[in-house]
């Protein structure tokens, strides 16, 4: 069954969609290719009537004017034919760039938020704008031209053949030397090409490295080092490419001078001048083969190279297809209602991937109505995990977990995403005024609404104090506000939202003494009459919190209050040691430089 799927996924299947579209226009395209050798054979043949008499075309003679006339019909036709193949083919790209957008756009909403945050907002990115792009790029110009590509030389060598074998014979045996060429030239560069883009993807992510990294570079190096890198990638690039050039380079210009029309032209003209000489060719046909035969080797080439662009677009067609073959999130059709905010968590095991080992194991708890919970242990225990998956971030391997006595895969996204709300430690502000992004929370709200939730967060005395207060702009990703700042905005957009359970992926880590004074006080106004859970390394903002759940390698292994916890000796009192004497060591380190 995946071997069935991986062969399905490809350029051609993703965009079905307009195949109406493409055929179509491929089909115009391939006529104006036929009707285009047809005419050059009638040119040859009404330059052959300047002399007198006359063409016999399905019993029927034509004169020179005739003769003209049917010729500029041909020629109109084949122009329209081109043209509207075109027309028709962007109108395809266009369509096919709607549905397409939509159409991830649409899978990406119905997506767990873990996958999305795990694929990341580039490769996100590249998907919906640059390979979409690609695919439009593709349907638009290549699907015509490849059929002119293809149906050019079959129909000028058909046409070669009736006005004279031998001189079919003849621009053949050419095309075929510069095609056995070129397959030498080509037969190693799946390699190269592999090596070659393998060192652009160095140079470029060494370049992002150093621009991104910066601030470090100039604060801890000269540039020595992330330069060096940046300069053996390039070296490594031009490496690749001269090894490329110097294998290919003299075998390729061969045979693109012999796929050229000149070689055809000449080969033809020696030929035909031969066959006249012997008084075994008339000069009407001979003109009609030199024509013809121009159009054969003209479309051979293009036919070649088109494979890149091919290559290109179906990578763009598989990107959007890994995305497309991601799960949806399941919803089950009971859409359940939730009546109270207790979260339960009933033998419930996790892991990201198949191939992964577990990041939760068996791991049971509850968490009553209106209480705060605390979870603790060391990076990597599971605590992050188990925030993810209240609100669907990932689904659970195995396991139920509860709100309310519901199971939250019988609860709607849209119930859920009422029910639970996060402040994490990463803030995310967007380039809007400060009060529309408090707003985003609730956009029913009204700005009273808004000013008390920002009261609440510490917040609102600093906006007024802007000369814009409301309406500064935050920057992009809130360049103009510091951290503290930030994370009072997004406390402040938690209260407006006001769900009954929240969860606090260490929303202090990150803030200065001052701001966090401010930002526990803004925290301690959201967490009023709420279920809350808590993921906290400051173990001294959670010693009054009603449960304490100590995760290591993703179980549980130590329940209850700060003091309980104490006294068994073990693993939270192990961090609560090691925290206290990393304040102390703070207070002696200052007291001694003092």
């Amino acid at each position: 069954m995946k071997k069935y799927e991986k062969q399905k996924q490809g350029l051609w299947s993703i965009i079905a969609p307009v195949n109406i579209y493409i055929k179509f226009a491929m089909f115009l395209s391939a006529i104006g290719a036929i009707t285009s050798v047809m005419g050059f054979v009638l040119l040859a043949y009404v330059i052959g009537l300047t002399s007198g008499g006359s063409i016999s075309l399905f019993g029927i003679n034509f004169e020179l004017k005739e003769s003209l006339i049917l010729l500029s019909v041909i020629t109109i036709f084949s122009f329209l034919a081109k043209y509207y193949s075109f027309v028709i083919s962007h109108l395809g790209a266009f369509r096919l760039e709607q549905i397409l957008r939509v159409k991830i756009t649409t899978h990406m909403s119905q997506v767990p938020l873990g996958h999305i945050i795990t694929i990341g907002t580039g490769a996100i990115k590249k998907v919906l704008l640059d390979d979409v792009k690609n695919l439009h790029a593709f349907v638009a110009d290549n699907t015509p031209f490849m059929a002119k590509a293809i149906i050019s030389p079959i129909a000028s060598m058909i046409a070669l053949f009736f006005i004279d074998y031998r001189l079919a014979f003849v621009a053949f045996g050419v095309l075929l030397i510069g095609g056995i060429l070129m397959s030498l030239v080509m037969k190693d560069s799946v390699n190269y090409r592999n090596n070659y883009e393998q060192s652009q993807s160095e140079i470029n992510k060494a370049v992002v490295e150093f621009i991104q990294a910066m601030p470090v570079v100039r604060t801890f190096d000269d540039g020595t080092t992330s330069f060096k890198r940046y300069n053996n990638s390039l070296d490594r690039y031009r490496m690749h490419l001269k090894e490329w050039i110097a294998t290919t380079s003299n075998p390729a210009r061969i045979s693109m001078t012999i796929l050229s029309p000149m070689p055809t032209l000449l080969a033809i003209s020696i030929a035909g001048l031969f066959f006249m000489i012997n008084g075994t060719l008339l000069f009407a046909p001979f003109i009609a083969a030199l024509l013809v035969s121009t159009g054969m080797a003209d479309a051979m080439i293009p036919l070649m190279w088109m494979s890149n662009f091919v290559k290109k677009s179906t990578a763009a067609a598989i990107r959007i297809q890994e995305i497309m073959t991601i799960p949806s999130l399941k919803i089950s059709d009971k859409k359940e209602k939730i009546e109270n905010t207790n979260i339960v968590f009933e033998n419930v095991s996790f892991k990201y991937k198949e191939e992964d080992n577990y990041a939760l194991k068996g791991v049971s708890f509850e968490v009553p109505k209106n209480t705060v919970t605390a979870l603790v242990g060391a990076s990597g225990a599971g605590k992050s995990t188990v925030a993810k998956l209240i609100p669907r971030f990932w689904d659970v391997t195995s396991g139920t977990i509860k709100i309310g006595d519901v199971n939250i895969k019988n609860i709607d996204s849209e119930t859920l995403m009422n029910t639970v709300s996060f402040v994490f430690q990463d803030t995310f502000l967007f380039n809007d005024t400060l009060g529309n992004n408090i707003k985003i929370a609730n956009n029913n709200a009204s700005d009273e609404d808004m000013i008390q939730a920002a009261k609440a967060a510490q917040i609102h005395e600093f906006i007024q104090s802007l000369p814009n207060g409301y309406e500064t702009m935050a920057g992009d990703r809130g360049t103009n506000l510091s951290g503290g700042q930030k994370q009072r905005i997004t406390i402040a957009r938690s209260i407006l939202r006001n769900t009954p359970i929240v969860v606090l992926d260490e929303a202090t880590a990150f803030a200065d003494p001052e701001n966090e004074e401010e930002i526990i006080k803004a925290l301690a106004n959201l967490m009023k009459n709420k279920t809350v859970i808590v993921i906290a390394h400051r173990l001294s903002t959670i010693k009054d919190v009603n449960q304490i759940i100590v995760f290591d390698n993703g179980e549980i292994k130590e329940k209850g209050k700060h003091e309980e916890l104490l006294q068994i000796q073990g693993i939270y009192a192990n961090l609560w040691s090691n925290y206290e004497k990393a304040q102390n060591w703070d207070m002696q380190h200052i007291g001694a430089e003092k």
